[in-house]
Order: C-alpha cells, then structure tokens, then sequence
C-alpha cells in the first residue's frame, strides 16, 4: 500500500507539466485540446470520463475546474517520458489521488481567504502552475533542518473580486500514515507578494493560536469560521 501510495503521487505530480509550453493552456498547463485518444503502445482501455471538481473557475459565470480523465493523464506521462512509473491499471487510483489532493487544496486555500469575508464574491480559481523542481522557501528551510523534501509544489493565483493572489503549496509524503486519509501534508500559504500577504499569515497565526485555547480572536472577534487542522 505504502509503494502504491507513493506511486499515485508521484505519477500525479509528474503529470503537471507534460507538453510543451505553446500546446499548453496557460490556465493549468494542460493540453489546449484533451488528447482522449489511446497513446502509442497502449494495451488497456482507460477511461475518457472527465469529473468535475468543486473549484470555482474564473470567468465561467458559476462553473468550476474539470479534471483529467485517467486517458488524458496516462497521454501526459507517456509525452513526458513518465509512463513507465504507473501501470495503466493504476490509472484511476493516480486520478483519485490528484483529484483529492486539488479538493482538499482548495478547501485550504478557501480557509486563507475566509481572512477576506468581507468581499462580495466568492474567491475563484484563475490558473496554476506546476513548479516541482523549484524548492519554495519554506521546503528549503524544512529541508535544511533535516525535513522532508515536497514531492511536488504549485503555485496556485485565486482571483479575488478580480485581484490576482498568488497562493505556495508544497505536498508531502507522510510515511508514518502511508494508506491512510492523512497519508499526504498540504502545506499551503498565500505568496508573500504583497502587504496583504504578510498582514493574512500574521492574522492566521493569531486566529489558529485563539482557536486552540478557545478564546476569542481578536481579528474577527469570534472564532468558528475559520476551520482548524
């Protein structure tokens, strides 16, 4: 279960980024046209079935992100040189996994802009992008003080009430918990791009401090809202 585990993650991952930049959309670095078609070699059928996620999408009057199918990501990792880190058979648990690690991304996401209620809409998903090479500070620092290395990193820019956030999350590995709900670590915060950035990880921190000794938050003078993990 630990190897599978760590397997479906890794295929996940690699899938991020698997065509060249001008086939892309620059959106979620995805082929502008799904490639549903069997890919050289190919022995199993793999589903072309596409599941919509609860990610609210930009600009699409009320609609949300749809995933790859496990055809069109077994197509990425056979464009990428990856296909020989999966069997096709596993496809549709590498699929489950990458789908469920973007929901429970999201939610976390959702929690840091619940710091901006204030704001008429919802905040929505504008792209992504996939940066698995490129260490982000907080993974360097982990790494540097004998953590863990991230398997994967995005970059993920929520569009609120048409201001563009940048959000960092880093995913890791839990060997401890592998086969368990709580076998991967999203660590997610908002880039430190700009004031609002810094002012939100400040607040977050007071907010989590309060919630945990059950006291009132002096942010928003009331706890409850905001869930803490």
């Amino acid at each position: 279960m630990y190897d599978r585990a760590r397997e479906s993650s890794s295929a996940a991952a690699d899938s991020a980024c698997p065509v060249p930049e001008d086939a892309l959309d620059p959106r979620n670095n995805m082929p502008s046209e799904p490639a549903q078609g069997r890919a050289p070699g190919q022995r199993d059928a793999l589903s072309v079935a596409r599941e919509r996620s609860t990610i609210p999408k930009s600009g699409s009057d009320g609609g949300t992100w749809t995933y790859p199918s496990p055809q069109m990501f077994y197509n990425a990792l056979v464009r990428k040189n990856k296909a020989e880190d999966v069997e096709e058979s596993d496809m549709d648990s590498v699929v489950m996994v990458h789908n469920a690690m973007n929901e429970d991304t999201w939610r976390r996401v959702a929690q840091w802009e619940k710091l901006h209620a204030y704001a008429r809409g919802q905040p929505m998903l504008l792209r992504f992008r996939g940066r698995p090479d490129e260490l982000s500070p907080l993974a360097m620092a982990r790494l540097m003080t004998g953590g863990a290395r991230p398997f994967d990193r995005h970059d993920w820019y929520v569009d609120r009430e048409g201001r563009e956030v940048r959000y960092v999350i880093d995913y890791y590995f839990n060997e401890d918990k592998a086969g368990t709900s709580e076998q991967f670590d999203v660590v997610v915060r908002p880039a430190l791009d700009s004031v609002d950035a810094v002012l939100d990880r400040i607040k977050m921190n007071i907010y989590i401090t309060c919630a945990r000794f059950g006291i009132p938050c002096p942010v928003s003078g009331h706890g409850g809202e905001i869930e803490i993990d």
